[in-house]
């Protein structure tokens, strides 16, 4: 019977802690963290394949060259981006993690008030500084969002052109991504199919039969998505943010009313006990 005894107090005192440790997690920072990776992650790896994709097209399809030297061609800008999207990944999954620490410390803080945690001004100061932080970061996305969507906005056409050689016969259609602003004016690379102009009409037929073509393009569009998710993470941080420097700053104002209540029932037990004394020592 005793036996039992203990094992229920057991089981019992281990419910307690699992669900002590379970409502001490941040479940709004967790969320957010969560989309937030997800949308960096999605915005990284399809946008780096969507680039390789991108000069494999050039390349077969339109037989764009690096230029000699170091000069700054298309191919060069997209290595740039590449390597910013490695810089990108590192630097948002850092700040995931410093935000779910942020999150599990401001949570402490407004739950442990009456226990040894206190809140300190550096740690109000570090919570302002996370909101400022995360609102530039929210605008960032917002910029990465709108450029992104460019390379949508390309593909896009090229794959409408695409489905129009089969819908309007005899037709003559041209492709040219001088016009996207993708390879200098003075290239020739431009794929034309039509009754008047067949120069170029294999590649052209070739790229849109590709997978390249359709799957360069999805990709852009899942990088779009992910960007778009992360923007959707930052607003979210940004009110858990801000709830929590409310929280934080009510619970500082309920301390220092705390910490005032307990030195005035401190001293008023201080005089009551100074009286009680002294009737004790006149009554002797």
């Amino acid at each position: 019977m005793e036996e039992d005894m203990d094992e229920g107090q057991t089981q019992k005192g281990c419910m307690e802690c699992c669900l002590k440790c379970l409502g001490g997690i941040p479940y709004p920072s967790l969320i957010a963290t969560i989309l937030l990776y997800a949308g960096v992650a999605l915005f990284c790896g399809c946008g780096h394949e969507a680039l390789s994709g991108t000069v494999t097209i050039l390349q077969n399809y339109f037989e764009v060259t690096r230029g000699p030297g170091d000069g700054l061609d298309v191919f060069t800008i997209i290595d740039i981006i590449k390597y910013v999207i490695y810089g990108i990944a590192s630097a948002f999954f850092v700040y995931g993690i410093l935000l779910m620490v942020e999150g599990f410390f401001t949570s402490g803080a407004i739950k442990d008030l009456y226990g040894d945690f206190k809140i300190t001004t550096c740690g109000r100061c570090v919570s302002a500084w996370f909101i400022m932080l995360t609102y530039i970061f929210m605008l960032a996305w917002l910029g990465v969002t709108a450029f992104t969507s460019l390379p949508v906005f390309m593909y896009f056409n090229i794959w409408t052109i695409c489905q129009n050689t089969t819908a309007l016969q005899g037709v003559r259609l041209c492709l040219d991504p001088r016009q996207f602003g993708v390879v200098p004016l003075g290239e020739d690379t431009s794929l034309c199919v039509g009754s008047e102009h067949t120069t170029g009409s294999d590649k052209f037929y070739k790229m849109c039969e590709s997978n390249e073509l359709d799957m360069t393009f999805h990709l852009f569009v899942c990088a779009l998505a992910g960007a778009g998710a992360a923007v959707i993470a930052m607003i979210h941080y940004l009110m858990v943010l801000s709830a929590n420097w409310a929280y934080v700053k009510d619970a500082c104002k309920m301390q220092k009313y705390e910490d005032c209540k307990s030195k005035e029932e401190q001293e008023l037990h201080d005089i009551h006990s100074t009286r009680s004394k002294e009737r004790l020592n006149a009554y002797t």
